[in-house]
């Protein structure tokens, strides 16, 4: 195995409402926390940067060129820097750019940076984002919507393979284990979840009540990629990448050519081959749920189970805490937070830290050496697949 890039510094603001702030003002508070988690760190330490649109973005383009204005108040002039958005998948597509930019010799670092809001609801929201996921001609005229959109893949897959409405709760019961071991958790003060609970919850859309649903939120997080050659000099366990796959396949869900199979089954072979690894091999998950489906979908896409086993991966607490095989070891975005589409970076934020031995005391596992992390963007559209790994 052979490191492409090595995390050495991750930092998170803690997922709720920052009404107050627009997209750079997120920006200010995820730099300044950060640099306050890692005093050791300078603006000079930082040769490329990669940052996000914070939510919708701006008339005068603040969010559009967000790179360009970090780049000028942190008083540095990145040799490899952009604002790229693919939704929730931007950051593990992040990570893929600053390991082949490091390759490349184009930078020795870059820093990834994410700032997620979520707009307002209301004055025709509902409307504008009905417009910016739906085919024009196929969809929008009857009413495309989220979560309806996820709803057609978790009743193709119930119907496929038999997954239980039981499942799909078991997937949130056990994502709400993990953020009672997160002190930033935005639902942990909510306490534990039971399969009842989760069935009874208000019904949003079929097969989904309210606690399949991820919760809506704001944050932000940065990551320092760096090349392997000198990432001791920055951390004592760093957390290295060691493959990683990339896949666009679809716009809009009409066009999907399957809603139980997705882009995910491609890129997850390609970053256990490029690592020269397999599924038998990680000793954890974080896997993208913005629905109690996505997981499911995901375990089987990336081969932790066998294909329609999805729902039965998760039962019984198989992967909540004290379980065979850990997955979403914060809470995902069901229980952690859904920052927006910042939320691609949370996920790699807590791999870094099981691997770099950083969880905490509450959650971190006593096997971290080796993990996969897959993010997605749009309607389930834009897939990249991770492998992180210690040095050992």
């Amino acid at each position: 195995m052979k490191p492409l890039a090595a995390i050495v510094a991750v930092s998170e603001m803690k997922p709720g409402r920052y009404p107050n702030y627009n997209g750079m003002e997120m920006y200010r508070q995820v730099i300044s926390q950060f640099l306050r988690e890692w005093p050791q760190l300078r603006p000079s330490d930082i040769g490329g940067l990669l940052s996000a649109p914070a939510g919708m973005a701006s008339a005068d383009g603040t969010d559009v060129f967000a790179h360009e204005k970090i780049s000028e108040e942190l008083g540095i002039e990145p040799t490899f820097s952009e604002t790229i958005n693919a939704g929730g998948g931007t950051y593990a597509l992040m990570l893929i750019r600053a390991s082949l930019a490091i390759e490349r010799g184009l930078c020795d670092s870059v820093l990834c940076l994410g700032a997620g809001r979520f707009p307002n609801v209301g004055s025709g929201m509902a409307e504008m984002m009905s417009k910016l996921i739906s085919h024009p001609e196929f969809e929008y005229p009857y009413g495309t919507y989220i979560p309806p959109i996820f709803a057609l893949n978790a009743t193709r897959h119930m119907h496929e393979f038999g997954t239980t409405r039981e499942q799909l709760a078991q997937v949130a019961v056990s994502q709400r284990e993990w953020s009672l071991l997160h002190p930033d958790a935005l639902m942990a003060p909510q306490g534990r979840l039971t399969i009842d609970k989760v069935l009874s919850s208000r019904p949003i859309t079929y097969p989904f009540n309210l606690l399949d649903c991820s919760v809506p939120s704001e944050g932000g997080s940065a990551v320092l990629v760096v090349s392997p050659k000198i990432a001791q000099r920055y951390a004592k366990k760093p957390c290295f990448l060691y493959g990683f796959g990339e896949k666009h396949t679809h716009s809009s869900i009409s066009q999907a050519h399957d809603l139980t199979t997705l882009g995910s089954r491609e890129t997850s072979a390609q970053a256990y081959r490029m690592a020269g690894v397999g599924p038998k091999d990680m000793d954890f998950a974080q896997l993208y749920d913005s629905f109690s489906i996505n997981p499911i979908i995901y375990a089987e896409d990336l081969g932790l189970c066998a294909k329609g086993q999805g729902g039965a991966f998760f039962a019984g607490g198989r992967t909540a805490p004290g379980g065979e095989f850990p997955v979403n070891t914060y809470g995902g975005l069901m229980s952690f937070g859904h920052v927006g589409d910042a939320s691609g970076q949370t996920m790699i934020v807590e791999a870094a830290r099981q691997i770099m031995g950083i969880a905490g005391e509450a959650r971190q596992l006593k096997k971290a050496d080796l993990g996969v992390v897959h993010c997605y963007g749009g309607m389930m559209s834009e897939h990249a697949t991770l492998v992180l790994g210690s040095a050992s």
